[in-house]
């Protein structure tokens, strides 16, 4: 059987688009010569949809938008994830269905049967699970396929105590169809791959794998379709980060064959790609023409984000501020000027002197005269740049990208409405040290980012010759102490303090990244690159007392 794998780029609530992809792609699998087109989970209505599934009238209009594929059906089989209502009564109203199209009608559907509910995931919200799990005739002739949706094949990295590729093996299934939205993660593509050759040579099936591409929201899916024979030998393999199509004959001589050299970007021009179209998919998808404002401080933070937006939407859409105030230094205002030519993006000047000085004599009248009104001081200089960069937002319609790193969002070290106001976290999910390698990896063919923004020493210039390290540890210690509390999920007693560090500035730390849950709340959506992101997947109580045992 010739099989031609799919990989669109939906978009959520977008039912009669979403719909036309699939048509298109199915024009093209046929006209290739395939006799089937596998499709991504839930394609119709993008995934995720979320509460959008309890919207009157919403799963109606997709099922209307279903039947009108099936006269796609009469020219090459399609098999598509599609949301259907729930055969059995209960609170959850609808499956999460494997749909096959053939000869005009609907042939077959397979509900989801493993339901995730951890990380970014809440499936058991809308979904009935699958009773149980039965092949579907393969037609003309061919052996019987297995429908499975996208966790049906991690039963061996989550102890669900269900295996349902096994279940479909032993029923006779000798290819294995998966239709999924997988997000992305930094170094995800091997990580699926391997899993799913296992489970492959295991139970002795091919496995056809179709993931979605493009951005939704926080999530970031990166495609990296392929198919396994039944030896665990990947046979095809889709690339990263952009819509494809690939016909592949399964029924292509098997031991004689070789496998396909599969090798993925490193990790670093992953976290590029993943970042770019998350932010691009992001405008594109809400209709944000005017493009993005970004407050150019001639940090290196600001500098990456500037770098990526021009990347995602091209250099004519970003507008860099220069926001120069009385701590600013000379070569941070130079950088800043430098990189916005370098980018070949729009670049303004506001000096927020003026404005500053008028705040310290409010304070003056609130508080009395001082010579320091400390943090009050300090904040009040990126709350000036919070308001003016969203006053260029209200008056031209740009979105603001904020620039603070996960380092700095993990501590709070970010004001609120300052640097924290904006649409997207571009780099809420990197860590410092993350920041500075997509720097470097920026510059490869050519600076775009300054020199000068990468050497010098980290500082926010809201005080006299101030520092990071003034406030944090350095980023080397801070980032790993992090990686352990939020990837690990660790508490302070079970950290392993890295070189350079002590079991008492770990507790400072976590106790750090607890306290400062309450910003995080009101930050702006963070694009999730690893696998534990601050927003839906983390999580964590504002209120809470708990510190950890003593180990």
């Amino acid at each position: 059987m010739r099989v031609a794998i799919a990989q669109v780029n939906p978009t959520v609530g977008d039912l009669a688009g979403n719909r036309q992809l699939v048509e298109e792609s199915a024009s093209k699998a046929a006209a290739a010569g395939a006799e089937l087109v596998v499709l991504p989970e839930l394609v119709l209505t993008g995934y995720p949809p979320m509460d959008l599934l309890e919207r009157e009238g919403f799963v109606r209009d997709q099922l209307r938008e279903l039947g009108a594929l099936e006269g796609a059906s009469h020219r090459i089989a399609i098999a598509l994830g599609a949301v259907l209502p729930s055969p059995e009564p209960g609170p959850q109203r609808w499956i999460n269905a494997a749909v096959l199209l053939r000869d005009g009608e609907r042939a077959a559907a397979r509900a989801k049967s493993l339901l995730p509910t951890y990380d970014v995931f809440d499936e058991n919200r809308y979904f009935a699970t699958a009773a149980r799990r039965e092949p579907v005739p393969g037609g003309s002739g061919e052996p019987p396929l297995g429908l499975t949706v996208c966790e049906d094949t991690w039963c061996d990295e989550i102890p669900y105590g269900i295996d349902p590729v096994g279940e479909l093996a032993a029923a006779g299934a000798r290819t294995i169809l998966n239709l999924s939205a997988s997000p992305f993660h930094v170094g995800k593509a091997e990580e699926r791959r391997g899993m799913m050759a296992e489970l492959a040579r295991r139970h002795g099936v091919s496995i056809v794998f179709a993931n979605q591409v493009g951005g939704n929201d926080e999530l970031v899916f990166d495609g990296g379709s392929f198919v396994v024979d039944a030896r665990g030998r990947v046979q095809a393999a889709l690339p990263l980060f952009e819509p494809a199509l690939e016909v592949v004959d399964l029924a292509a001589p098997g031991p004689g064959r070789a496998p396909a050299e599969v090798t993925d970007p490193d990790l670093v021009s992953q976290l590029e790609s993943g970042l770019v179209v998350g932010i691009r998919d992001y405008f594109r998808k809400q209709g944000l023409p005017p493009g993005a404002v970004i407050g150019l401080s001639g940090g290196i933070d600001s500098a990456v984000t500037a770098h990526l937006a021009a990347e995602a939407l091209g250099p004519d859409r970003v507008l860099g501020v220069l926001m120069p105030g009385p701590f600013s230094s000379g070569h941070s205002v130079r950088d800043a000027e430098a990189l916005a030519r370098n980018l070949g993006i729009e670049a303004r000047t506001v000096d927020i002197r003026p404005i500053y000085e008028r705040y310290l004599d409010a304070f003056a009248g609130l508080f009395g005269e001082r010579d320091d009104y400390g943090i009050a001081q300090q904040n009040i200089q990126s709350r000036i740049r919070g308001a003016v960069l969203m006053a260029v937002s209200n008056a031209e319609g740009r979105l603001v990208l904020a620039t603070g790193n996960k380092s700095e969002l993990s501590l709070g070290y970010c004001t609120l409405y300052g640097d924290t106001v904006g649409g997207v976290a571009v780099l809420g999910d990197v860590y410092k040290r993350e920041v500075y390698a997509l720097a470097h990896h920026a510059n490869r063919a050519g600076e775009r980012i300054p020199r000068g923004v990468i050497d010098k020493p980290p500082s926010a210039e809201l005080a006299p010759d101030q520092l990071d390290t003034d406030d944090l540890p350095p980023y080397e210690i801070l980032d790993a102490i992090l990686e352990q509390a939020i990837e690990g999920q660790r508490d302070a007693a079970h950290i392993e303090p890295p070189p350079g560090s002590s079991p008492e500035q770990v507790r400072e730390v976590v106790t750090r990244l607890d306290r400062n849950e309450y910003k995080r709340r009101q930050a702006p959506l963070v694009l999730r690159m690893s696998t534990k992101a601050f927003g839906s997947g983390r999580r964590l109580p504002i209120v809470h007392r708990y510190r950890g045992g003593p180990g």
